[in-house]
């Protein structure tokens, strides 16, 4: 008899037929009659009920039923008189296939806060949360290439090791062959990179947007989804070293067309996460509340579901960045010095404080910031007619604050050198992006959405460590 998966004997197991089942044990109580063994494959957030008999199975097999052990049932599908589940399974064979000593085993059925899982990254997929936020981190996968190829565009791997600074902040992890207990120097005393293994220095990539703006010179609308790195020293529970990027990039989009874009793509993202991964929601909601029930009233989250709800079911609201400054200026919170940083006029860079106030206290409803000021933003975005603003987007969330950051790119080669000039971001090492506006250039846009940002929001969890299987953070690099 071949395995069926536990999550499709729940939802089409007919009842009285024979099956055979895999999984771990989650948790084993009984009398010296018969047994009930929690059995989860990591399918489905729901375990299987198995029913032993002691007298068939005897007690000394079914005491290696402890919980993390591996086994192998096969049995009858029986209606269940219990409470919790529909069915159950009356176990016929029953074979352990990895015995879990009880002693040395970490995970034990009792709740383990999220800090000590993190120390067991390499077994806490077996928890009913991490498995819930793989599953849904696994949906989330599929939508993004659902929705991009839906739509027409095409996926580009561009490079992880590269020799440009997309974002010109100069936080990267460097890539080198050099023998560091011996690194050649030249006459100036400088390092040598013309002897590593790329002849020049090179480092982790920080965004795919700039080779992602190359292919839409040719296809028009591709997308790249890939890892990205940042050696940022940071420590918050909003920031990892190493992360995945969804980048979008579109020939002959302005910021408009770039605006309705990213709000069509987190609405199916959403959409999709509410249809189908019902129960792993509903877990992780049912988790949350648990979580909050110790903050104060004006501390707690919004409901899960309801959050989810809120972004699919409101337009996003859009205004300028000088208009939220002056919303900002005005609002109590800022009168009254209850922001952490103090909002005293045009040109502050705003915090997560502030895009949570537009986003859950002014409007209640999703926000669109635009025509930011030049020098908080990147060298590549196009500048308006006033010379002092650029056609930059950010798409604000409740309680995350940024979740997409994007703008229509300045496909003007003179102001581009003069940009890059005022940044000091070298042309003669971007010949080859200079190029593009050259040659045929066009107006167009992208946006970049990080996606454990995203995962933070659908699932509810509360540190971006929680998102991701085995999170890269400043003196962390485990399993």
């Amino acid at each position: 008899m071949r395995r069926t998966k536990i999550a499709d004997i729940l939802q089409n197991g007919v009842v009285g037929e024979d099956f055979l089942v895999k999984g771990w044990v989650r948790t084993r109580r009984g009398s010296k009659q018969v047994n009930f063994i929690a059995l989860n494959d990591g399918s489905v957030i729901h375990n299987l009920q198995i029913v032993a008999d002691v007298e068939i199975f005897g007690e000394e097999l079914l005491r290696r039923a402890t919980t993390g052990a591996s086994l192998a049932v096969t049995g009858k599908l029986n209606a269940s008189q219990g409470a919790g589940q529909n069915v159950e399974m009356v176990a016929e064979k029953l074979e352990v296939i990895g015995d879990c000593d009880p002693n040395e085993y970490p995970l034990q059925p009792k709740k383990h806060s999220l800090e000590f899982l993190r120390e067991k990254a390499h077994l806490r997929f077996r928890t009913s949360t991490f498995s819930a936020v793989a599953r849904v981190r696994h949906a989330m996968i599929f939508a993004v290439h659902n929705f991009f190829t839906s739509k027409g565009f095409v996926n580009i791997h561009t490079p992880i090791i590269t020799a440009s600074d997309a974002e010109g902040a100069g936080e990267m992890f460097q890539v080198t062959t050099l023998d560091l207990d011996n690194v050649p120097k030249t006459e100036a005393g400088k390092i040598d990179f013309s002897r590593d293994f790329f002849g020049k220095a090179t480092n982790l990539t920080v965004s795919g947007q700039l080779e992602g703006e190359l292919a839409a010179m040719g296809l028009a609308d591709i997308y790249t989804f890939g890892p990205t790195f940042r050696a940022e020293n940071s420590n918050t529970t909003r920031h990892l070293a190493e992360f995945w990027m969804i980048e979008p990039e579109m020939a002959f989009y302005d910021l408009n067309d770039n605006m309705d874009l990213a709000e069509e793509f987190l609405k199916y993202l959403i959409k999709y996460a509410l249809e189908h991964c019902p129960d792993d929601l509903a877990f992780l909601s049912s988790r949350l509340m648990e979580e909050e029930q110790n903050k104060k009233a004006e501390d707690r989250s919004m409901e899960l579901l309801e959050k989810l709800r809120f972004v699919l079911e409101d337009d996003f609201v859009r205004l300028t960045y000088s208009e939220a400054i002056e919303i900002l200026k005005n609002s109590k919170p800022n009168k009254k010095g209850q922001f952490k940083y103090t909002i005293e006029g045009y040109g502050a860079d705003l915090q997560s404080e502030h895009e949570r106030f537009l986003v859950e206290k002014h409007f209640k409803k999703p926000v669109v910031l635009t025509d930011y000021p030049k020098e908080i933003k990147a060298f590549y975005m196009k500048l308006n007619e006033d010379n002092k603003t650029v056609r930059a987007m950010d798409v604000l969330f409740p309680q995350i604050g940024e979740i997409i950051g994007g703008s229509q790119r300045e496909e003007n080669h003179e102001k581009l050198l003069a940009r890059m000039a005022e940044m000091d971001i070298p042309s003669e090492e971007m010949w080859w992006y200079l190029d593009t506006r050259k040659f045929g250039a066009v107006p167009h846009s992208g946006f970049g959405l990080g996606f454990e940002r995203l995962m933070l929001f659908v699932t509810g969890m509360g540190n971006i460590r929680d998102v991701i299987a085995f999170p890269r953070t400043p003196k962390n690099a485990e399993f």
